[in-house]
């Protein structure tokens, strides 16, 4: 059976490969069959908790294909099949071929591409093999981030991403090999007896991270998710990066971990998770506030998967599976309401033409249903009950506080906590302020007061990612169960413990607050209407001609917190001040650089290449010269060694 629905998964998708650039309706019928063929394959998997296994037999590359799912590669298949099946739909009205003549028949082709090689990444269980389909996805994921090829934003981004992507891939290769020559096989599965192998973990780690966009790996990441189409921003950010969590979750599991290893994973996630959330609110653009927004959740991620490696090499069941389920659960979380933050932010961007948030305002009275779902997106990234962000993150804190409450050796994670209260609670304010600049108050341009509601082929995603998020919120015990039989994967040994999360009192409380607000918002409309209340603008501060410039801005929104990480963020203003009687307009721009990728990893590349340059002019074509470069060689080789005896 899971041969079949996976056969159907692949074929689906390789037609859709061939048939999408001249037959757009074909390709969304065959990119639908393949998600609902992914998603009920994977959720069969997790339910049942399976493991499918499937060796071919013939030779590909001198090695025989290896395939395995099982609940860890089925739960990130979830992701892939849904977004993917999701975002084809919405592409079909987001970049139809009637506005994108030129770029949409590719970006078909290669958005099913991506799926197909994203589904090999997870099923491939031989390391050869693997790096094929990570390569694939690579390439892929480069060709739709470059899609609209004509804008230079769009090409830089592609080439830093590509660049990166293969700094990464070039630690895979080298972590495959070592890890093939120490064993004897390409073969991928638990290695925990071999313990010479832990240092491994580490390129693992890097490699996987770079994907992952881990601070301070993510230099590609926000200009990519920026510069991409929204629906190729959605999958990168949802289910691409996802592919780097895959990767450092599989290995963790399978590897014999190296001693601290967990306390790094720990800390890579708080300073991911604190840092990233900083430059998310110090964003003026939209879809990079929301990639920099993905940093601090793949940073969330890496905490509750940190604690649980410390759990298992403190033998400490309860609270490691409280905090890997919680892990596991915020994957799923992360991709369905990054996918519908991303959505709605190209609902705006295809009604106005702008990502600047200070372009915009007024949109909620336009466009009511991308308001709404973006808001509901926004709670739920913020970690706001009753949503299924709560549900997730709520479980990671379980594993922290029990963790700091037996006063042992991992009693140490108490920064950890502050440190994701922290994270939270900057992203509530980034959230408020994207929801607040783009949404409410009045237009600030003519494209935001004349914009117009998305179709449905772009709602109808957004509405089903809402209700999956709400359900999660409402029900998080059904969602927990398939969770812990991932969790029964990665550790085995914790299969039977009960890590006593509470789902049931969870879920009734969200119920009844849901309840609650409803029920406080009939009342408060229908006060409002018996008691005559006039709609109005809000106060002027006594100003007899308001405009729309005196409202808030998101400078103006995250000035103290972009104060608290200005010797990170290092903010460039130009500022042209009001001169002379009769003075001319007043100007203040703002400008938050990629720092990492600006102050530190530019100035090396510069470096790097300045000594290049000076290497080349040696290569003059002189030969008695060339003999001398070898002289000297020789005769320096010779003063070591004589150095060396003595």
């Amino acid at each position: 059976m899971t041969a079949a629905l996976l056969g159907i998964f692949g074929l689906s998708l390789l037609l859709a490969m061939i048939l999408g650039r001249t037959h757009a309706r074909i390709w969304l019928g065959l990119s639908a069959v393949a998600s609902l063929s992914g998603l009920y394959t994977a959720l069969r998997t997790l339910i049942t908790a399976e493991t499918w296994i499937w060796r071919g037999g013939f030779a590909l590359g001198g090695e025989t294909p290896f395939l395995r799912l099982d609940g860890i590669s089925a739960l990130f298949l979830v992701l892939v099949s849904l977004v993917g099946g999701l975002g084809a739909v919405y592409a079909h009205e987001y970049w139809s071929g009637h506005h994108h003549p030129r770029s949409a028949p590719g970006g078909r082709c290669w958005w099913s591409a991506l799926v197909l090689s994203m589904g090999l990444v997870l099923t491939c269980a031989n390391g050869l093999h693997f790096l094929f389909a990570w390569e694939a996805f690579a390439l892929s994921a480069y060709f739709l981030i470059t899609l609209d090829h004509d804008r230079k934003e769009a090409r830089k981004a592609g080439w830093l991403y590509l660049a990166a992507s293969h700094a990464g891939t070039m630690a895979l290769f080298a972590f495959f090999s070592a890890l093939a020559a120490r064993t004897g096989t390409w073969e991928l599965g638990p290695v925990h007896a071999q313990t010479g192998l832990a240092p491994l973990f580490w390129l693992a780690l890097f490699g996987f991270g770079v994907k992952a966009g881990m601070f301070p790996l993510h230099i590609w990441l926000p200009s990519a998710h920026a510069g991409a189409p929204s629906h190729v921003s959605a999958i990168m950010s949802a289910v691409a990066i996802k592919m780097g969590v895959y990767g450092i979750v599989r290995f963790s599991g399978w590897l014999p971990m190296p001693a601290g290893s967990g306390w790094v994973l720990l800390g890579i996630g708080c300073l991911s998770a604190l840092l990233g959330i900083a430059f998310a609110l110090a964003q003026n653009d939209i879809k990079r506030l929301l990639a920099y927004c993905s940093v601090e959740n793949v940073g969330i991620i890496l905490i509750g998967l940190g604690l649980s490696v410390l759990a298992v090499q403190h033998g400490q069941p309860i609270w490691g599976k409280a905090a890997l389920a919680g892990t596991f659960l915020h994957v799923i979380n992360h991709g369905l309401f990054k996918s519908l933050l991303f959505f709605g932010a190209g609902s705006v961007l295809h009604a106005t033409g702008t990502r600047d948030m200070s372009r915009l305002g007024g949109l909620w009275k336009v466009m009511p249903w991308t308001a709404t779902l973006f808001a509901v997106g926004a709670m739920a990234v913020s970690g706001l009950p009753p949503l299924n962000g709560f549900v997730g993150e709520w479980a990671i804190y379980q594993g922290l506080m029990r963790a700091v409450a037996q006063k042992g050796p991992a009693a140490g994670v108490l920064p950890a906590v502050i440190v994701l209260a922290g994270a939270g609670a900057l992203a509530l304010a980034a959230f408020a302020k994207a929801v607040g600049i783009v949404f409410l108050g009045a237009p600030r341009n003519k494209p935001a007061a004349q914009a117009v509601e998305c179709g449905w082929f772009m709602r109808a995603p957004m509405v089903l990612l809402a209700m999956i998020m709400i359900a999660i919120g409402l029900l998080p015990g059904l969602f927990f169960r398939p969770v812990m039989g991932t969790v029964a994967v990665w550790a085995p040994q914790w299969a039977m413990t009960d890590p006593l999360l509470a789902t049931r009192t969870l879920g009734g409380t969200h119920t009844l607050l849901i309840c609650a607000l409803l029920a406080g918002g009939f009342l408060i409309m229908r006060k409002a209407q018996s008691s005559g209340t006039r709609t109005g603008p809000t106060w002027d501060c006594g100003y007899a001609t308001p405009t729309a410039h005196m409202q808030y801005t998101g400078g103006s929104f995250a000035g103290i917190a972009r104060g608290w990480f200005a010797w990170l963020l290092r903010p460039e203003i130009m500022i042209r001040r009001v001169r002379g009687h009769f003075p001319g307009k007043a100007l203040v721009l703002e400008r938050v650089p990629e720092t990492i990728l600006e102050k530190a990893v530019m100035p090396g590349a510069a470096a790097v290449s300045f000594v290049a340059d000076g290497a080349r002019k040696m290569q003059h074509g002189r030969l008695h010269l060339y003999i001398l470069y070898v002289f000297l060689g020789v005769t320096a080789l010779g003063f070591m060694v004589l150095l060396g005896g003595m």
